[in-house]
């Protein structure tokens, strides 16, 4: 199966979500948040930094409980941002 290449926008709302999820993270470490949504540190760190712009609905729903987000606030700050 061949992807399609992600527009920049995409791309863009891929970073928005992982600096909301740094951000909420805050001082707890990435491996105690990672555990506590039942993801690997290594998946996290790369939704973080947007190696991984279109995580897997559940991940992002597991990682938004345990940081304390819900969906709706994810959806309208990661939402793109009119010209």
């Amino acid at each position: 199966m061949v992807r399609t290449p992600l527009t920049p926008e995409e791309r863009e709302r891929g970073e928005r979500l992982g600096r909301l999820l740094r951000e909420a993270r805050g001082g707890r470490s990435m491996a105690d948040v990672a555990a506590e949504a039942g993801v690997s540190a290594e998946t996290l760190r790369k939704i973080e930094t947007g190696r991984a712009p279109t995580p897997a609905f559940f991940t992002v729903a597991a990682l938004a409980g345990v940081l304390g987000l819900s969906m709706d606030e994810l959806v309208t700050r990661c939402a793109l941002v009119a010209a």
